[in-house]
């Protein structure tokens, strides 16, 4: 039971007050992106034949890359966690400016775009480990508020 605890309490020795669930978190999520995105969007960039649409090249190419550098997150998970930011980042947003629309109208069944649903659905068990704190502490670089300080005033 005592590992089980420590599995969930903050890590300050190891990673900077991040749970180590966190860690693994993000390194699982790391592991899924090299296994299913990486050989499908370079499936597609390596046996492409003819001119591309510049469009469709540019998401392939970026399909293509962000998961390939998820092999760094496997060992550095909290250095790359910018990448993660990225996913949910794109993932949200397709999910607002296309999804929802064609959801809300009743067209996304037998849309383009209803193929593609299950791709996004792993966004709440990524948001969940992603250490918030962590994230606003190191980039957006508000100061962690001291215990001593919480009376003063």
């Amino acid at each position: 039971m005592h590992a089980l605890k420590r599995f969930f309490a903050r890590d300050h020795v190891h990673h900077e007050g991040v749970r180590p669930f966190q860690v693994w978190g993000l390194r699982l999520f790391c592991l899924l992106m090299l296994v299913f995105v990486v050989p499908e969007a370079w499936g597609v960039l390596l046996r492409h034949q003819g001119p591309w649409d510049p469009l469709h090249a540019v998401a392939f190419c970026v399909w293509a890359t962000y998961p390939a550098l998820a092999v760094f997150g496997l060992f550095r998970p909290l250095r790359w966690l910018p990448l993660m930011l990225f996913v949910l980042g794109y993932k949200i947003l397709w999910l607002a400016f296309v999804a929802w629309p064609l959801w809300r109208t009743g067209t996304l069944a037998g849309s383009a775009a209803a193929p593609m649903v299950p791709a996004f659905a792993p966004l709440l068990p990524l948001a969940l480990v992603v250490p918030w704190g962590y994230v606003v502490r190191k980039y957006v670089g508000l100061p962690r508020r001291r215990a001593g300080l919480a009376g003063a005033g």
